[in-house]
């Protein structure tokens, strides 16, 4: 099976031990687990007891965990952990809530950060102060810029 994983080289997701499902009620053990030559985000794994293709399919679009405990300590003081941002309120420079970080994804141009249904750059201009104890991140939303059409489509 194919699975994309959030670690620096895909192959590493195997390091972390048996993985479950996001309720904890499945547990998945790697037998093997290899690079994508295809997709340098995701790795080629078996698991146990899935021993055939039907078996694979079942598994299509399962989310796999890692157990917090087993993940690595983060030392520098802007890493985060994706889940770390889920939930936290974005402030605007001036106080005023903005919303609330429901999702984070790397759609691979970089992380954005998905507030109130809209997307935002995860970068120091755009999220200057992460404040992960006292729930909130400062927000500095970029300037809207209407597109401009290209020379050769423009017209007169």
């Amino acid at each position: 099976m194919k699975v994309r994983t959030f670690t620096k080289s895909p192959q590493d997701i195997a390091a972390y031990g048996p993985l479950t499902d996001k309720l904890g009620e499945r547990v998945f053990v790697f037998t093997s687990c290899k690079a994508d030559k295809g997709n340098a985000e995701s790795a080629r794994v078996t698991l146990k007891g899935v021993d055939d293709r039907d078996g694979a399919v079942a598994l299509r679009g399962v989310e796999l965990y890692v157990a917090r405990a087993q993940l690595p300590q983060l030392t520098q003081e802007d890493d985060f952990y994706y889940a770390d941002l889920i939930g936290l309120q974005a402030v605007g420079l001036d106080g005023v809530v903005l919303g609330e970080v429901t999702a984070c994804h790397n759609f691979g141009a970089g992380d954005l950060l998905e507030i109130n249904g809209a997307f935002y750059p995860f970068t120091k201009q755009v999220v200057p102060q992460v404040d992960v104890a006292a729930g909130q991140l400062t927000l500095v939303p970029p300037l809207e810029q209407e597109a401009l059409p290209d020379e050769e489509g423009a017209s007169e």
